[in-house]
């Protein structure tokens, strides 16, 4: 599986409509066949950053996603909402999606 963490700082004027300027480009990643899942967030000390994680099955799905018209058409607009170019990890690792954390369990 392949996961991505990216963090996207937004331009102070334009970060209160930036989920719902990648609305699309979400919910047509979310359609993709490789997606695993693509979740955003707000961070909770940057009021214009948002943190986007996001899997592919594999590499081959992650190739599909880069050269789909949907990504080519939102890297085309971000240039002109973001602060800073977004800061990215990107890895390989095995397993096809979350895992259950071993050392918390809700009480009885």
């Amino acid at each position: 599986m392949i996961f991505i963490a990216v963090k996207f700082t937004i331009r102070p004027e334009r970060s209160a409509e930036w989920l719902d300027l990648v609305k699309d480009f979400t919910e047509a990643t979310r359609a993709e066949e490789g997606n695993v899942f693509y979740e955003w967030s707000k961070s909770v000390d940057n009021p214009h950053q948002f943190v986007l994680l996001e899997a592919f099955k594999d590499g081959a799905a992650g190739e599909v996603h880069v050269a789909s018209e949907h990504f080519k058409t939102a890297m085309a607009w971000m240039p002109d909402v973001v602060a800073s170019t977004p800061e990215i990890i990107h890895v390989e690792t095995p397993g096809t999606g979350w895992s259950a954390m071993a050392e918390v369990s809700p009480r009885q």
